[in-house]
């Protein structure tokens, strides 16, 4: 499916899904979500909203379905930060060294930054697959 066949929030759920795109952060179709933005339908009436601990702000309105999918699919693609798969967090540079290295061989695209994790003394690097390169990264994953 093509970008402009997208038409209906199922049709919407679907492309996301089919490009990789992490459903934890956008609520499209009903999907439960912590924080993060969503299209709902209420009354008939579109809403693009945004939630962060359980508040929910209405930030665009729409009168028609596909309005609304339109913009909430330009919305995301927009996020530089909408398809970044999390596959782990590390405090070894070594570590990183050898993640990276890996991607790299398997022609993986990724992103990294580093946070301060337990304070300014305590920096850890997060590790991120770009798409659907995440499909080829299982084996990387770190648990816990």
């Amino acid at each position: 499916m093509t970008e402009t066949e997208i038409k209906t929030e199922l049709e919407l759920e679907r492309w996301l899904k089919e490009n990789c795109y992490p459903m934890h952060s956008y609520s499209i179709n009903g999907n439960f979500i912590y924080e993060g933005r969503g299209l709902e339908n209420n009354g008939g009436l579109y809403q693009w909203y945004y939630t962060e601990r359980g508040e929910k702000r209405v930030l665009e309105y729409f009168a028609t379905e596909k309005d609304a999918v339109q913009y909430a699919l330009k919305t995301i693609k927009a996020d530089e930060h909408a398809n970044r798969n999390y596959i782990g967090m590390y405090k070894s540079d070594q570590e990183v060294e050898q993640i990276l290295s890996e991607l790299k061989k398997r022609g993986i695209e990724y992103w990294t930054d580093k946070i301060p994790y337990g304070g300014m003394n305590d920096w850890r690097t997060r590790i991120f697959v770009i798409g659907c390169g995440i499909k080829n990264v299982q084996d990387l994953i770190k648990n816990g």
